[in-house]
């Protein structure tokens, strides 16, 4: 099965207080970071979708490896992002859908739904039962998802119409999204 990776990272950041593709941590951007990811999982091709600030992005991200593609209508959400991914992937059986702002996510974790991977599939990660991401889109379902695909919603509508497999994830990674700079202060208790 051949997997591609889709790395949504078009949007402002607005809640961040920049985009969050530019974001440092561990002396990584988190556009690299999460592309290096979906590398690393073995996907092919990495689509990495920018958007606001694309040229800071270019200019400061190394990007090695993937295929970059400019959203020229990010500012109306996420699903204009999934859709100029899900077009530029090219033949592939599934992709896995990465939000920049889920650093936690890890290999593992990318496995774990790369390894239900074919044209029918539906799934995505779950964390101590809470849904997040990635997000395994079968190939058969790329049409739909396109046509569905609208505003901040990215996939969430076609997802919820439709019967998507729920895969545990909190023992190897963490789902949480990064939408403030607290956000990225430690948990307390070791998480």
């Amino acid at each position: 099965m051949r997997v591609a990776g889709l790395l949504l990272a078009a949007g402002a950041g607005r809640r961040f207080g920049s985009p969050k593709a530019l974001v440092p941590l561990h002396g990584k951007l988190f556009v690299d970071s999460a592309a290096e990811v979906l590398r690393a999982a073995g996907c092919d091709p990495v689509v990495v979708v920018l958007g606001a600030a694309a040229a800071e992005v270019r200019a400061q991200a190394s990007l090695d490896g993937v295929t970059v593609v400019d959203n020229p209508d990010w500012a109306s959400g996420m699903g204009s992002s999934l859709r100029t991914g899900l077009h530029a992937v090219g033949v592939a059986d599934a992709v896995v859908v990465l939000p920049v702002d889920t650093p936690g996510v890890t290999v593992a974790a990318l496995h774990r739904l790369m390894a239900l991977a074919e044209p029918k599939a539906l799934a995505r990660a779950v964390y101590d039962g809470v849904v997040g991401h990635p997000v395994l889109i079968g190939a058969d379902h790329f049409p739909g998802v396109i046509a569905s695909a609208a505003g901040d919603q990215g996939a969430r509508d076609y997802l919820q119409a439709n019967t998507v497999r729920h895969v545990e994830c909190a023992d190897v990674a963490d789902g949480a999204d990064v939408d403030r700079p607290e956000d990225l202060r430690p948990r307390s208790g070791g998480a």
